[in-house]
């Protein structure tokens, strides 16, 4: 996915086609990012086509239920299924967010999980959407997509923004060009640790949801600009990436029922 966006950073493309001739299976996080990938595409100008015809069968209905072709103008709605809806946000309609991480993400039973750390949880991840919004000056705005994996007790969620990512902004605001990627992420993962001022107090939330994560035997993992982090119960790693992607793009994986 990062190499794809490489070949596009930076110059203008009249029109991209993307093939899935030898693609037999899409994770959420491909969802969200090929969506991203292609609106970012648009909004410089230029055309992005999706082959449909070269999806297999299950990964077609994957892109149907989950709202994928809908949203790229295919006359077919989604339905919930195993999906955590594709979702597009522009801009911050943060109520619309809150409302999408309730009902769609956390609020269908298939986390053991009780109503006050839901909204504790669901306001965490929240934070992440308007940390984008206001620093990441990012023109496309936020992807997300889920899925659960029934075969695997696992729920996989995705958000990525196309924008200047977390370590950019923890150098700028820490007034320190030279700190490190991996002292940037870990940096933003520790407690009351932000670089914003919006409506929403508090960090960027990165420290509550990693805590959630943990005790839930998850994992997150993140790629942002020059940065990668990975955290479960048994570890924290920050490192340099193993490849540079500007934006910011966050894997959740939490164990399911």
């Amino acid at each position: 996915m990062f190499g794809l966006w490489q070949q596009i950073r930076g110059i203008d493309i009249p029109k991209v086609i993307f093939d899935f001739s030898s693609c037999c299976f899409l994770r959420p996080n491909a969802v969200a990012f090929l969506g991203g990938l292609a609106r970012l595409i648009e909004a410089r100008g230029g055309q992005a086509t999706f082959a449909w015809d070269t999806l297999q069968s299950d990964i077609k209905g994957n892109l149907t239920q989950n709202g994928f072709l809908f949203a790229f103008g295919e006359n077919q709605q989604g339905w919930k299924g195993n999906s955590v809806a594709y979702r597009e946000d522009p801009s911050d309609d943060l109520e619309s967010i809150l409302s999408y991480l309730d009902e769609q993400w956390l609020g269908r039973g298939w986390v053991d999980i009780n109503q006050n750390l839901k909204d504790e949880i669901i306001q965490n991840a929240l934070e992440i959407y308007s940390n984008a919004f206001e620093h990441g000056l990012s023109d496309i705005g936020v992807f997300t997509c889920g899925q659960r994996y029934p075969n695997l007790n696992k729920l996989k969620l995705t958000v990525i923004d196309f924008g200047v990512g977390i370590p950019a902004n923890v150098r700028h605001f820490l007034q320190d060009s030279q700190k490190l990627a991996e002292e940037t992420l870990s940096w933003a993962f520790k407690p009351g640790k932000t670089t914003r001022s919006s409506r929403i107090s508090g960090g960027i939330g990165l420290d509550s949801l990693k805590k959630f994560v943990k005790s839930k035997q998850g994992k997150i993992e993140v790629y942002s600009h020059d940065a990668y982090g990975l955290i479960d119960e048994n570890q924290e790693i920050y490192q340099s990436a193993p490849t540079f992607f500007e934006g910011t793009l966050i894997n959740i994986t939490l164990n399911a029922m």
